[in-house]
């Protein structure tokens, strides 16, 4: 993946996301300073890289959640909002 699909891959996973049930809305980003591309010319995709913000309602209910990387323990991790 290079710098110039992360667009087209933000938007492809925004859009599997939003197919579940009761997903309101889904914002995915790439951070494209993290991409770099290896000898074959293309990069790889690494959870440290995606912060996603997802809103769900169920039954009345709205719920709002991030992921994102945590340096500290050096792993992608979701919280709610």
């Amino acid at each position: 993946m290079g710098k110039a699909s992360a667009g087209s891959l933000e938007k492809a996973m925004q859009e599997s996301i939003s197919l579940q049930p009761y997903v309101r809305r889904v914002e995915v980003r790439i951070d494209r300073e993290m991409l770099q591309e290896n000898i074959f010319g293309y990069g790889e995709l690494a959870g440290r890289m995606i912060t996603a913000e997802v809103e769900i309602e169920y039954e009345g209910e709205r719920v709002s959640a991030r992921l994102e990387y945590d340096a500290r323990k050096d792993y992608p991790l979701m919280r709610l909002l």
